[in-house]
């Protein structure tokens, strides 16, 4: 495998940090517990949390920077069961594994832009979110020739400033309508529920090459199926 290097440009004070650890408490208990619905705080011009709802298509957008072992299986499902669908990639991750990566691409599925040391986004400078979304951009410009246009930030951490960076890189930003947090839970029956539940067009359903979700997924695109859906990219559900 060719090796290609790029080079990355890495009240009272108790008072007021006892409410900023009751707000957080609070807002990452209810993250956890509902799990399933991303419920932006601020609306940003240019992030999208879901495609068209008018529409019947939903997508299964993947993340990639490790589960390396259960792609294979995900693909031969995907195949199967004739569904494409977007990929979006660690920069790291795409240095380290081309020839995986060149297969999702030549099985026909969308790719797109998962930043490059999956870092919080909201937590960079101006430099430091265009260094992360362009050098995933030049890797896998480099070695699948094509420019990727969807940027999903890293545990979903953005603000106003990446959302401008990504834009200026000619990106869209991309959240997710559900959360399967198949990283976390492993548990298929789980991933499944958290993936078809009330389940409604434009939907964008987040997962990860898990062995759960490997298990779940035959029955998560049979649901869709036999439910009039449309199982497609990322790009084709946002119908922008």
């Amino acid at each position: 495998m060719r090796k290609i290097h790029f080079k990355v440009i890495k009240l009272k004070s108790w008072a007021v940090n006892l409410v900023i650890a009751l707000v957080i408490g609070v807002v990452g208990g209810l993250a956890i517990f509902t799990g399933v619905n991303a419920i932006p705080t601020t609306a940003v011009s240019g992030v999208y949390y879901n495609g068209d709802k008018t529409s019947n298509n939903v997508s299964l957008m993947i993340n990639v920077y490790w589960g390396t072992e259960y792609l294979d299986d995900m693909l031969s499902i995907l195949k199967e069961k004739n569904v494409k669908t977007t990929f979006f990639i660690g920069g790291t991750w795409a240095v380290l594994n081309e020839e995986y990566l060149k297969k999702i691409y030549n099985d026909g599925h969308e790719i797109a832009n998962h930043g490059y040391h999956h870092k919080d986004h909201d937590k960079l400078d101006e430099q430091g979110n265009l260094n992360e979304i362009q050098t995933t951009h030049t890797i896998i410009k480099e070695l699948l020739g094509i420019d990727m246009t969807l940027f999903a930030p890293p545990s979903g951490a953005y603000d106003k400033l990446t959302v401008s960076c990504a834009t200026q890189l000619g990106y869209k930003t991309i959240m997710w309508t559900r959360d399967t947090i198949d990283w976390r839970d492993k548990d298929a029956d789980l991933i499944y529920s958290r993936a078809v539940k009330n389940a409604h067009g434009g939907d964008l359903i987040l997962m990860h090459p898990t062995e759960m979700t490997v298990k779940a997924l035959p029955k998560i695109i049979d649901y869709f199926q036999s439910n009039s859906f449309n199982l497609t990219t990322v790009s084709e559900t946002l119908g922008v």
